[in-house]
């Protein structure tokens, strides 16, 4: 993959991130795997392979939505369930018709952010999570569930407490133990800011002016941080491969492959289903109708998500063809946003290669 290649090494030259990894694979075979830049430009450390990324809203398809995927594999939920069968708290209100699908494909009308972290960030931290949940409850829709879609962060808030009261454990402890442990998907991981982190080599992120730091090794994402680093649309930590894992383990089971190991065909298929009028699948994203960040040769109901730190994937269904971009491109500044021209760029260097190669 030599123009994979150039182009990787020219975005480094022309400031589009500091470092990355990127994974390609088809049919099942990692077919490119590689490490280029730096993870940090302060101490000028190399980024690897084995570098762990802050993944942003990649927690949202990888972490929650699968937690919500197995929990309805077991009969624990349902996408269909209204909100108001699950948190008895949403019995009243605007809240209590929503759907956890209408969650998933962020039609439930809630707003798409709120800086919860000013209000949150003063109390003491045992606090914060009942009064997010008090919050959320609070905030008027901006339209009837159903209506239209709106990229939300409070549909996955909201989907992070569902998936713990269903499970009755809190969201990293059930995808380690009923996820990423048995698939062994690892490193992918949330780091709790009220442990140690866990001894990784971290990508890092944004100088903070409202910490007064670099990030490294601590989430990014500030409504999360004063949540303890766990919550349902941001915080999840992980490397290339480790992605890989789960996504092979999701086309398996879409394909109703014997390799299989965890999820079944019926609730796969049940969540790549595409939502009318969303340009969504429960969960995940698909191609955007014009100029997609997946570039020209992933089909409409390829599915994949981008992340704010500068991470994505996108899957060829057909073709078992996918393409993992981990950067660090908001390092040292969120205000970098030269990904946007570079991504389609990639993926079609990418897959022109992977669907030419025997």
């Amino acid at each position: 993959m030599s123009e994979v290649d150039r182009l990787m090494r020219q975005a480094l030259i022309e400031g589009v991130f500091p470092g990355a990894v990127l994974l390609a694979a088809r049919g099942g075979e990692v077919r490119l795997h590689a490490a280029f830049g730096a993870a940090n430009l302060v101490d000028r450390r190399p980024m690897t392979t084995a570098t762990a990324f802050d993944l942003a809203s990649l927690t949202k398809p990888l972490g929650t939505t699968l937690a919500v995927m197995k929990l309805c594999q077991e009969g624990r939920l349902d996408p269909d369930y209204p909100l108001a069968a699950v948190l008895p708290a949403a019995g009243t209100g605007d809240k209590r018709g929503i759907t956890l699908a209408q969650l998933l494909a962020h039609t439930s009308g809630l707003p798409d952010y709120r800086p919860y972290f000013r209000e949150l960030a003063p109390l003491p931290a045992s606090e914060r999570r009942p009064r997010l949940q008090q919050l959320l409850l609070q905030e008027p829709l901006l339209h009837p569930p159903g209506a239209k879609a709106l990229y939300s962060d409070l549909d996955f808030m909201m989907l992070e407490w569902v998936v713990e009261s269903a499970a009755g454990c809190r969201l990293d402890r059930f995808l380690s133990e009923q996820i990423y442990g048995p698939l062994q998907a690892a490193p992918l991981f949330f780091v709790d800011l009220e442990r140690p982190p866990p001894k990784a080599a971290y990508a890092a992120t944004e100088r903070c002016a409202w910490r007064g730091r670099l990030l490294e090794g601590e989430v990014h994402d500030d409504n999360a941080h004063v949540l303890g680093g766990v919550a349902g649309h941001a915080g999840l930590f992980g490397t290339a491969a480790a992605i890989h894992v789960l996504l092979e383990e999701l086309l398996a089971a879409y394909h109703g492959l014997p390799s299989a190991r965890l999820f079944g065909s019926d609730v796969v298929r049940r969540f790549w289903q595409p939502v009318p009028g969303a340009g969504k699948t429960l969960g995940f994203d698909l191609p955007a109708p014009v100029n997609p960040s997946c570039g020209r040769f992933f089909p409409p109901d390829s599915i994949g998500h981008l992340g704010f730190t500068g991470t994505s994937f996108w899957v060829h269904r057909a073709e078992r063809a996918l393409v993992i971009l981990l950067t660090n491109r908001v390092h040292p500044s969120r205000e970098n946003i030269a990904i946007r021209r570079f991504r389609p760029l990639i993926h079609d260097a990418v897959m022109q290669d992977l669907l030419e190669a025997p």
